[in-house]
């Protein structure tokens, strides 16, 4: 059976999972095909625990960890209301298939709205089918204001530092 949980960044056990997971999901090559860092695997959860914005849900089969889902609050100033974006989800590839991204979607949806968010946001690459057939099925669709000026673009620009 899988639990799906709102993750305790004070848990020792819950902060190796997110580690493990986000690992996981960053070796694959939907989430870039390097893991994470060794500064990221020292600090991430520290710093996780100094922003209350952020909420981590977790899916464990008994012990281990299965899937998660790290979202961040953000504000829409058009609907003056919250919202919440999913920052990273990922199912460990021996848990696919099982319904597990389903529960994981539904309690972040249950989160945002005890949390009174007008939406959920994400991003995914275009290639990634397998989650874009997921985010179709659970409601997602392509960002637009009016069809005449198209859908929203992601973009990024990186900072050195």
């Amino acid at each position: 059976m899988i639990d799906v949980i709102k993750a305790d960044l004070n848990n020792p056990r819950h902060g190796v999972a997110i580690l493990d997971m986000l690992d996981a999901y960053a070796s694959d090559l939907m989430g870039g095909g390097e893991g994470i860092t060794d500064f990221v695997r020292v600090h991430l959860i520290d710093e996780l625990r100094k922003r209350p914005s952020v909420h981590v849900f977790l899916a464990f089969d008994g012990d281990t960890p299965a899937g998660f889902a790290n979202c961040i609050e953000g504000f829409s100033s058009f609907a003056c209301k919250p919202l919440l974006n999913i920052h990273d989800f990922a199912v460990a590839p021996a848990y696919r298939g099982r319904g597990i991204a389903k529960q994981l979607m539904q309690a972040v949806e249950n989160c945002a709205r005890e949390l009174t968010c007008c939406k959920i946001t994400l991003e995914v690459l275009e290639g990634n089918t397998v989650a874009r057939a997921l985010y179709a099925s659970t409601g997602f669709s392509g960002y637009e204001l009016n069809p005449a000026t198209g859908k929203a673009i992601f973009m990024q620009r990186p900072l050195q530092h």
